[in-house]
Formats: C-alpha cells, sequence, structure tokens
C-alpha cells in the first residue's frame, strides 16, 4: 500500500506542474487558427496577383502550361515567409482583443493571471512559429526565388518552340520568323503552311503543301515538303522562285544567360559576403523571424488598449502598426545599402524601437510596480 501511494502521489505532483495549462492550450489553439485563417487569405490575394501575370505569360507563350503550377507553389512559399509576421500580429491582436471583449480576461486576472501568463501562452506557439519562418526566410523562400528564375529561363530558351497553332500567325526569332500552318493533324503534321523568313537584307516567302518539326543535326528545324520558295531583297527586281520537294528551315532559338537576382542567392552565400547589398538582403531576411518575435510581442499590450473596438479595431491597429514598420525595414534597406547607418546597426534599430514601444505599453497599462509583480509572482492557470 505504501509504494501504491507513493505512485499516486507522483502522478499527482506530475499533474499539478504541467508544462502546458488548460489556458495555454485554449490560447494556442485559437490563436493557431487565426494565424492559419489570416495567412490563408493574405497567400491567396498575393498569389492571385502574381498568378494573373504568370498566366499571361503562358498565353503569350513565353512560358509551358506545366510551368505555371510549379511557379505558382514556389509563389505560395515566397508569400508564406513575407507575411507570416503579419498573420501572427494580426491573430494575436484578435484572439486577445476577443478575450478581453468576452471577460475572458477578467477571469484570467481574478486567478492571479499576471503578464506572464499571457505572453507564456503566447510564446509557446510564437517561439516554434519563429523558428520556421527563419527556415523559410533563410532557406526556402531564397530556393524557391531562385526556381522561380530558372523554370522562367529554361523555358524563355524554348519560347519560339512553343505556341504553334493552326490557324493564326506566330511571331518567332525575333520578327525574323513569321509563321502560319491551316491545320494540325493527330500526328503533329501540319498542312498548307506559310513561313516568311528573313536574313539580313533578303526576304524569303515559303508555301508548303505539307510540315513538321524535326530534330536535325544543328538544331530544330521546320522540315516543309512539296512547296515553293520566293527570295528576294526588297526594293530591288531580283527576285528568286523555286520549287523544292523538301526544305528545312532552322528554328533560331533564343540566346538567354541566367542571371540570379540578390533574393535567390543562397543565404550562406550572402553571410559570407562582404558587399552592403548582400549584408542588406541578408539583414532582411533575418527579419521575417525576429518580426514574428517582437510584433507578438508588442500585440499583447496593444490587445488591451481598446477590447471594446472589437476584431475589427484590432485590424486596423495591426494594419498602421504593420505599415509603419514596413517603411522602416525599406528606409533600413537603403540606409544600409547606401551606408548612410552602420551595417551593424541594419535593421535591428527596428526591433529596439519595438521592444521599447511595448514595454511602454506595458508601464501605461499596468504600471511599473504591477508589472514587477506579476511578472515575479504570475503562476499558470
Amino acid at each position: 500500500m505504501s509504494c501504491l501511494s507513493i505512485k499516486i502521489q507522483k502522478k499527482e505532483n506530475v499533474k499539478s506542474y504541467r508544462f502546458i495549462s488548460v489556458l495555454d492550450k485554449m490560447i494556442m489553439q485559437d490563436l493557431l487558427k487565426t494565424v492559419l485563417a489570416v495567412l490563408s487569405v493574405i497567400v491567396v490575394i498575393i498569389v492571385s496577383r502574381k498568378f494573373i501575370k504568370v498566366l499571361a505569360k503562358a498565353i503569350e507563350g513565353s512560358i509551358s502550361n506545366e510551368t505555371v503550377l510549379s511557379i505558382l507553389g514556389l509563389n505560395t512559399i515566397v508569400a508564406i515567409s513575407t507575411f507570416l509576421p503579419a498573420s501572427i500580429f494580426m491573430a494575436v491582436l484578435m484572439v486577445l482583443g476577443r478575450m478581453y471583449r468576452d471577460q475572458e480576461m477578467s477571469a484570467v486576472a481574478s486567478a492571479s493571471g499576471g503578464a506572464t501568463v499571457i505572453y507564456r501562452a503566447v510564446f509557446l506557439l510564437v517561439f516554434p512559429l519563429s523558428i520556421a519562418a527563419g527556415w523559410l526566410s533563410l532557406s526556402a523562400a531564397p530556393w524557391a526565388e531562385a526556381e522561380i528564375k530558372v523554370k522562367i529561363h529554361e523555358d524563355a530558351k524554348k519560347a519560339d518552340l512553343r505556341g504553334i497553332s493552326a490557324g493564326r500567325f506566330s511571331e518567332y526569332s525575333q520578327g525574323d520568323l513569321v509563321f502560319y500552318t491551316e491545320s494540325i493533324d493527330s500526328n503533329k503534321r501540319m498542312h498548307n503552311v506559310f513561313v516568311q523568313n528573313r536574313k539580313g537584307n533578303t526576304l524569303g516567302v515559303i508555301n508548303a503543301k505539307y510540315g513538321k518539326l524535326e530534330y536535325l543535326p544543328g538544331g530544330l528545324y521546320l522540315v516543309l515538303r512539296d512547296g515553293e520558295r520566293i527570295q528576294a531583297i526588297p526594293g530591288q527586281l531580283d527576285i528568286i522562285v523555286e520549287k523544292f520537294k523538301q526544305y528545312a528551315v532552322r528554328l533560331e532559338q533564343k540566346t538567354s544567360f541566367l542571371l540570379q537576382q540578390r533574393y535567390g542567392i543562397p543565404s550562406q552565400q550572402l553571410w559570407d559576403s562582404t558587399d552592403l547589398l548582400d549584408i542588406a538582403e541578408i539583414q532582411n531576411r533575418f527579419s521575417i523571424p525576429l518580426g514574428v518575435i517582437f510584433l507578438s510581442f508588442l500585440a499583447v499590450p496593444l490587445a488591451k488598449l481598446s477590447p471594446r473596438g472589437g476584431v475589427y479595431g484590432s485590424l486596423l491597429v495591426a494594419f498602421g502598426i504593420y505599415f509603419i514598420y514596413g517603411n522602416l525595414k525599406r528606409i533600413s534597406h537603403s540606409w544600409v545599402a547606401n551606408e548612410t547607418i552602420p551595417a551593424s546597426l541594419g535593421y535591428y534599430g527596428i526591433y529596439l524601437l519595438l521592444f521599447l514601444l511595448g514595454c511602454f505599453l506595458l508601464v501605461r497599462l499596468y504600471g511599473i510596480k504591477w508589472i514587477m509583480l506579476k511578472f515575479n509572482s504570475g503562476r499558470s492557470v
């Protein structure tokens, strides 16, 4: 019986010192649901706008249909990384604002729940999300940006070979080749083909009964059969007319070079660089996880400023503060790149301002003595 009583007492002690309390679970669940909802709405809006531009390029034939979905998924990764701090910031304001409005915070306060109780519940979720945000901004988003550039580059090299359809004129090789076919059968054989080909000052017009794309030594050719070729120099009377059984026109592919932009460069390469633009870029990537932490710290006292304002009041406050925060980030990026401020200061002054603003709001709402008391004696509910 003594051993059994000891085991029961140990179980009770374990339960009484649970790391995550009921209040923690409630706030974390509401906060996670709200973060996912807000982030989903923002990402859908941003990615939809980019998708329209990508779709326009696909219609023009600049990129293939298969690449469109890949670019859509990669843009989603970039958008999640960019707007995760804003989503968490607004979610904290909305969840805590609702708790103040529904008098749930009064119940927490009556159970001796101090500021540490609220911050504890919020940051039990915010810290893992900040780690995920760091991985997204430092690794996943640059990889996605680089992949987008690679896919667009690869499709650009093949743009002259795409978009051939019956019943319409198409331009290739920057207008030097104009192509038309009346119909295309199931074997991809073209019927009644018209081609206008320009080489320097010489203009050639070709009419053929049949045509087909074939890979030959030297590249991809449009092989024409049973046709007539007219060649002349505009403004001169010398005209060459010849008939042929088979004639091949080389489809010149565009020569392009892949120039990876700075936001697609791996973070390790930027970290080892001494170029100010690279330093500004790596600081911009670190600003994502830092933004998650410090914006969440600021959102806790902000939620109590006007608890009767409701969800929409919190959203207006969030939009205003995030707008100022985003502009300060862009200004700091420019200042670091132009050596207006030391690179060591960088964006970190912004987060110092956010921290000081959060501390000021805590002092204004609770007072110094109350804050010290609650932070020293706050316990889980």
